[in-house]
């Protein structure tokens, strides 16, 4: 658990999640491919490529030319945050705060009354070119104030609050440096050369143990940063050198997933074909070998609220502790068919793991997630699953450490399959 909890706490952004998994990669000896250069692959070999330095794309060759297919396990790397706006500082002579704007669909009442700060990644400009610097300022460096009860009693009683009046962090009193001046001195680089950024407010609570036993990991980003370590764990663990295996991580998915990094878009089905191209398979190939893939879409689940049991099936509902969690609706937000299920079930009795099923109560829309998207994409046999969690889309999120190590194994067992 300790390698799961030191990820968590360092991939502050959906950009260092990436740079963590770039690093795992290239310590199991992975090679980086480059979207725009030629490519020559070889099979029996490791590689990966990364998009928009937030979405990363692993996989591994087969031994020599195959047609059973490819192992694609997919998750995602955002989360819903507050991203910081260009002009963004709001100075009434008093105090400093940041304009921001809401990212995702985030629990706002989450994020109050407790220290903040920022990362994410800054462009500058040095020698005439545009360069890439990662940032995370690691300390106490925000904060958004609730008012009292005493001036407005909706505080205590569920508040519905403006996230252009009351969503706005405190940097500081009226006499501090603005936020150009912090980056710049954190990133040592000319105030005149910061070109632009990304950047999003982060909760500094960061991932440890909780629950009398130890039981529960309480973390910021669990959605859905749990599922792609514990599916990457499984990646690298597995060997199997008869098939193509697919680690992939995409980001967006908090927005819809419409962006060339997102799930809804050519970016894995382009891959697969230029993988497929690029070792010699043709058309009629590349269909068979689509026909013999499968796609798990890993996105955390549901768990029950034991405050709240009402909202959830009265016969579908997954428990923290109880094993990753197969997700089903009618309507096909979610891809799990009995036929993906069963494959599914027959892994996971390999494993030695316990499953869980959710749907939506009947009368509630519920949410959606990547496995939908990619098919539209890819028309590729998937099934939908993912880690039980409580409180997600909080800026501090529940899960059980029993969950994270059985998805690692199913994971594992998913990719040293061969159907």
């Amino acid at each position: 658990m300790n390698n799961f909890l030191n990820f968590m706490r360092e991939s502050v952004s959906n950009y260092h999640a990436c740079l963590n998994i770039e690093k795992i990669l290239k310590d199991n000896n992975y090679v980086k491919l480059e979207e725009n250069n030629y490519w020559k692959l070889e099979y029996n070999k490791k590689y990966y490529l990364k998009r928009n330095d937030t979405a990363i794309i692993a996989f591994t060759t087969p031994k020599g030319k195959t047609l059973k297919g490819s192992n694609i396990i997919a998750s995602h790397l955002d989360s819903p945050t507050f991203k910081i706006k260009p002009n963004n500082l709001i100075n009434d002579g008093h105090y400093i705060r940041l304009n921001t704007e809401v990212y995702g669909g985030p629990i706002l009442a989450s994020w109050f009354d407790k220290p903040l700060s920022i990362a994410g990644k800054v462009l500058i400009k040095e020698n005439n070119k545009i360069i890439t610097k990662y940032i995370y300022i690691d300390r106490d460096l925000l904060i958004i104030p609730n008012i009292p009860p005493h001036l407005d009693n909706r505080v205590s009683k569920g508040m519905e609050y403006n996230l252009r009046i009351d969503l706005l962090p405190i940097l500081g009193l009226a006499n501090s440096l603005s936020l150009a001046e912090i980056i710049s001195k954190e990133l040592n680089v000319d105030y005149n050369d910061i070109l632009d950024f990304d950047l999003m407010l982060v909760n500094r609570q960061r991932a440890r143990m909780g629950g009398y036993n130890n039981e529960f990991v309480f973390s910021p980003q669990l959605d859905d940063l749990s599922s792609s370590y514990a599916t990457l764990e499984g990646f690298i663990k597995a060997n199997n050198n008869d098939v193509f295996n697919f680690y992939v991580a995409f980001n967006n998915e908090e927005i819809g997933s419409m962006t060339p990094e997102g799930a809804d878009s050519p970016y894995l089905k382009d891959i697969l074909l230029r993988i497929y191209n690029n070792l010699g398979y043709n058309v009629e190939e590349e269909m068979i070998l689509k026909n013999n893939s499968f796609i798990l879409s890993c996105d955390n689940a549901h768990a029950v609220n034991p405050n709240h049991q009402e909202l959830f099936d009265q016969n579908n509902k997954p428990y923290l502790g109880n094993g990753v969690v197969l997700k089903y609706n009618a309507n096909y937000r979610y891809t799990t068919t009995a036929n993906s299920a069963s494959y599914i079930k027959m892994l996971a009795s390999k494993a030695k793991i316990n499953l869980q099923t959710y749907t939506n109560r009947s009368d509630l829309r519920g949410g959606s997630t990547l496995g939908a998207l990619l098919i539209s994409q890819l028309a590729i046999n998937s099934c939908d699953i993912g880690l039980p969690q409580l409180a997600m889309h909080s800026s501090l999120e529940v899960c059980a450490t029993k969950d994270i190590i059985n998805l690692v194994k199913l994971s594992e067992t998913f990719y040293n399959d061969i159907r």
